[in-house]
């Protein structure tokens, strides 16, 4: 067998996933093979989608008991399609070496249906937010290779006879490029990132209109917004055609982000890998949905000082936001607190190595 199966759990899951599998192609003549349990369209001609996928209008944040999300998600054919995805797995052994989770334990409790060895690669939880739990941690023992994504994280598990490890978060490593966005020599670089999801239509257009408000304060202040692959373009053509223009991005983020300012976002693993790589992150308090306002609540406990949150009102926000551009050490503070939760890079190199090992075994 020369293939290996990567599980993903949500969009972020599967760049994650994405970005292992580079890393495996110079370490291994492997096929990376990939189903996302949510969302479409993440694969490519070296990350080959397989089996059943669909886009739920839930997107994945079915947190917190939500049963609003949940039952639109059933309404919209969630059960049949889990059943053809257990299908896919179940019957999926014979091909494969190895199976990698990437997101939850439920991401790793249906890969270990393919009935190979399994790596585990945790994105949803730290210590920093919620720990795992008893049954989860009973899960994570049937995996060859635990990853997860802090080492306090990885400490706590230890503690609790599951041997994890953190030799990096791959988060990190999403964002490595050489490419640079041409600021066109704006002394204050705003790098919009509405997300990934559906809802980054109208966060898009929300966060545009902070950014114009604070381009009227901060004239010195340009802005660009994130296109994330899988989004219709066209779509945000009205929201970037506004006075003034602001130019959408299509190329590497990591080349958006890298010599931005602040980061204005409302994403979920695009604001992280922000702050992972020192860059402060400012999010919108919108009054949103119930799901989407205790996934803001995690990334606020993930993130810590490293992440703003400041008023939904473009007025409001866009003083709290010059305020924060013209104070260079709480940037400075804010970056360092960045860096520190969210690790050091590499560790896509090391899920890499760990998943040649077990898959040649």
């Amino acid at each position: 067998m020369t293939a290996v199966l990567f599980v993903s759990n949500g969009h972020g899951e599967a760049a994650i996933a994405k970005r292992i599998a580079t890393e495996l192609r110079t370490l291994s003549s492997l096929v990376a093979e990939h189903i996302a349990l949510v969302g479409t369209g993440f694969g490519d001609a070296t990350f080959v989608d397989v089996g059943p996928q669909a886009a739920m209008p839930s997107g994945g944040l079915v947190a917190m008991g939500n049963v609003r999300a949940f039952a639109r998600d059933v309404q919209a054919g969630f059960v049949p399609h889990l059943l053809r995805q257990l299908h896919f797995l179940r019957r999926a052994h014979a091909r494969y070496a190895a199976v990698v989770a990437v997101g939850d334990v439920y991401a790793l409790l249906l890969a270990r249906l393919v009935r190979r060895p399994a790596i585990f690669v945790g994105t949803a939880k730290s210590v920093y937010v919620a720990p795992y739990g008893p049954v989860e941690r009973y899960v994570l023992r049937g995996a060859r290779a635990v990853f997860v994504r802090d080492e306090a994280t990885a400490r706590a598990l230890r503690e609790r006879d599951v041997d994890a490890h953190a030799p990096g978060n791959v988060i990190v490593d999403l964002l490595a490029t050489d490419a640079r966005y041409d600021w066109a020599g704006a002394e204050h670089r705003i790098a919009i990132l509405p997300g990934s999801r559906d809802g980054a239509y109208a966060d898009a257009a929300a966060l545009a209109a902070v950014a114009r408000a604070v381009i009227a304060r901060v004239p010195a202040s340009a802005a660009a917004l994130s296109i994330a692959p899988g989004l219709d373009p066209v779509r945000f053509a009205a929201v970037l055609a506004g006075d003034p223009p602001i130019r959408g991005w299509q190329g590497d983020l990591g080349a958006l982000i890298a010599d931005a300012s602040i980061v204005l976002g409302q994403a979920g693993t695009a604001n992280e890998a922000a702050a992972a790589h020192g860059v402060p992150v400012v999010a919108l308090e919108r009054g949103e949905a119930r799901t989407s306002a205790w996934y803001r609540m995690r990334q606020a406990r993930l993130l810590g000082d490293a992440l703003a949150l400041v008023p939904g009102e473009p007025h409001a926000a866009a003083e709290a936001i010059a305020a924060l551009l013209s104070d260079g050490p709480r940037r400075s503070r804010m970056g360092a607190v960045g860096r520190e939760r969210m690790g050091g890079p590499g560790g896509a190199r090391a899920v890499a190595q760990a998943i040649a090992e077990v898959a040649h075994r």
